[in-house]
């Protein structure tokens, strides 16, 4: 019964020092666990710009005798070791804080963007973790994949096309240095519409009309400053069209007379004055010959000087290119001069005028006719009474 009695009380004793046991124990795991080293924090994914500096924290606690390395995670290659670095001068580690092992990369590559790891060298494992960078680069034209100034003919296809590197992939937009809007045509459709602008690394223009050359502007912008942009000129030949707007010119003696022609060619025309389809006039005391470029147009002018009997008769501007020949003619006669007792709006140049001077004489002449009526009636009268 005695020893019962005893066996009971055993037991109730070790029941009672259990928790203290715990306690122990679990004091002892503890101070295991704070003396392994441990990451404090994240590194992190990071965006730095090229040619700037790149920075990564690895915050390391209960760090002891153990040592901090930094590698580049996709190979596994070695950039240093504590603060000793081992691979390139553009490498440097600092300790910033008493727990924080820094790595900085300058000045920053695009090959320099990827994942990198801070390693611990524990055993019987390694601890690590591992944190990112990418690499911003501004865009770049990549002039051999991009479009030189384009000669076409009319009514050819031409396709534009800008090519551009950067991170992030560049968006390309075109639009026309002039400021105007491109003028864009859906395949298959004669009809033009506008735009301000035009997104995508290739313009297409189908059946490429002159009313569409000029200069077009290839930007290419990602955000990260600053944007660029490639000048392309594209040229469309064809040959000369002349367009005359007065055809038939009148003007009184005595005066300067001005002729004009329109021409519209590329490529650059060469452009002269007929008169009476034989001699060819040139610039003098007589002849004033000038001309006004604007793009594929061609504003051409003769100015007859003291404008004589002589100088009535035919004249055509001709104009000619590489493609063709084209030429216009205007008729050049005299507007006489009635007494000034008409007004000045009666003697303008142009080739009505003449006429409505003769009209406004008929019309007198008709008013003066119920007068002269009058007058015979009252004769006869007279004659019969008497």
């Amino acid at each position: 019964m005695k020893m019962y009695r005893k066996l009971f009380w055993t037991l109730i004793h070790g029941f009672a020092m259990l928790p203290t046991i715990a306690i122990r124990d679990s004091h002892v795991v503890n101070r295991k666990l704070v003396d392994v080293p441990q990451f404090e924090r994240p590194i992190g994914n990071h965006t730095f710009h090229i040619g700037k500096e790149a920075l990564l924290g690895c915050s390391v606690i209960n760090l002891g005798k153990h040592k901090v390395g930094w590698l580049r995670a996709e190979d596994q290659t070695v950039l240093s070791l504590n603060d000793r670095v081992v691979l390139s001068p553009r490498y440097s580690v600092n300790l910033d804080t008493p727990s924080t092992w820094q790595l900085r990369i300058r000045p920053l590559r695009a090959e320099d963007r990827g994942c990198y790891m801070c390693q611990i060298n524990t055993q019987p494992s390694m601890k690590w973790q591992i944190g990112c960078i990418d690499v911003y680069v501004p865009p770049d034209i990549i002039n051999e994949e991009t479009s030189a100034d384009v000669s076409a003919q009319e009514l050819d296809n031409v396709t534009l096309i800008c090519r551009a590197s950067g991170h992030p992939p560049p968006k390309i937009t075109w639009r026309r240095e002039d400021h105007e809007p491109i003028l864009l045509k859906k395949v298959g459709s004669r009809d033009f519409y506008k735009v301000e602008s035009y997104t995508g690394s290739s313009l297409p223009l189908w059946r490429v009309d002159r009313r569409q050359m000029g200069a077009f502007l290839c930007i290419a912008a990602n955000d990260v400053p600053p944007a660029v942009s490639k000048r392309i000129i594209l040229n469309v030949n064809f040959s000369p069209t002349v367009i005359v707007p007065n055809q038939l010119l009148g003007a009184p003696l005595g005066t300067d007379v001005v002729l004009e022609c329109t021409v519209e060619a590329y490529p650059n025309t060469i452009n002269y004055w007929l008169k009476n389809r034989g001699e060819m006039l040139l610039d003098g005391p007589k002849y004033v010959i000038g001309e006004e470029r604007s793009s594929y147009r061609v504003m051409m002018k003769l100015t007859i000087r003291y404008f004589s009997r002589s100088d009535i008769g035919t004249y055509n501007c001709v104009s000619t290119n590489s493609l063709g020949k084209s030429e216009g003619t205007l008729r050049l006669y005299e507007i006489k001069l009635y007494p000034s007792s008409q007004s000045s709006a009666e003697v303008n140049i142009g080739g009505l005028t003449e006429g409505a001077v003769k009209q406004k004489t008929f019309n007198n002449s008709t008013n003066k006719l119920p007068r002269t009526l009058n007058i015979i009636v009252l004769l006869i009268l007279l004659l019969l009474y008497c």
